[in-house]
C-alpha cells in the first residue's frame, strides 16, 4: 500500500477514508476464446471505499462493488450474451463485490490483498496481488488521491458461470480460467 505524504492531516485513529473514483477506475478481464485467442473486456461501473492507515497499512480495508451491466468487450452481441442467464445474469445478480479480509506481504508498493469475491451469488476467497501502489498525491482541486494496480486469476466455474460449447477440433469455446486486472484510484477530500 502507498505511504501517505500528509501525516499532519492524519486523524487520531490513523485511518484515512477514501472513495473510489469511478472515472479513473476499471476492472479488466481476459479469457481464452476457442483455445486460440484471447478476448478482453472490462467493467466500468465501480464504486467503493478504502480505509487506509499509512502507519499500519496491514490494517487497511477495501470494499468494492462492480455493476455487472457495465461489461464491455467491444462487441455488442457478445456483451448481450455475457449479460444473459448463460453468464452473469445481470437482472438476477446486478453486482460483483470484493471485501478485503487481510493485507499482507507489503514491500515497495507491492503486496497481497485477500478478501471475499461475490459473483453470480457465490462467495469465494481470492488473493489480489498488488502490483503497484502510488504514494498519496494532491490533485489540482485540493483532494488527495492514491491508486492501485492488482491482478488475480479465478475459475469462472467456481462461481457457477459454466456455459460453454465443445469444439469439433477439441477443446471448448471459452476457457474456465479468467485473468483479472484492477486499476483503481481512490480520493479523499483535502484538509
Amino acid at each position: 500500500m502507498a505511504t501517505a505524504t500528509t501525516p499532519d492531516t492524519q486523524p487520531a485513529t490513523g485511518i484515512l477514508t477514501y472513495q473510489l473514483d469511478p472515472a479513473h477506475s476499471s476492472a479488466h478481464f481476459s479469457v481464452r476464446h476457442m483455445m486460440i485467442a484471447t478476448v478482453r473486456g472490462q467493467f466500468s461501473g465501480l464504486s467503493g471505499t478504502l480505509k487506509y492507515n499509512p502507519s499500519q497499512p496491514e490494517v487497511s480495508e477495501v470494499d468494492v462493488t462492480i455493476d455487472t451491466n457495465t461489461i464491455n468487450t467491444h462487441e455488442a452481441q457478445r456483451d448481450a450474451h455475457l449479460k444473459s442467464a448463460d453468464f452473469f445474469d445481470v437482472e438476477k445478480y446486478p453486482t460483483i463485490t470484493f471485501r478485503s479480509t487481510s493485507v499482507t506481504d507489503l514491500r515497495d508498493g507491492r503486496g497481497r490483498v485477500v478478501g471475499n469475491l461475490t459473483m453470480h451469488g457465490v462467495t469465494k476467497e481470492v488473493a489480489l496481488e498488488l502490483d503497484e501502489a502510488s504514494p498519496e498525491v494532491k490533485d489540482p482541486w485540493g483532494n488527495w488521491r492514491v491508486a492501485f494496480n492488482a491482478h488475480t486469476k479465478i475459475k469462472r466455474s467456481d462461481y457457477g458461470l459454466t456455459w460453454n460449447a465443445a469444439l469439433e477440433t477439441g477443446g471448448v469455446m471459452v476457457s474456465d480460467e479468467v485473468n483479472i486486472t484492477l486499476d483503481v484510484q481512490f480520493t479523499r477530500a483535502g484538509q
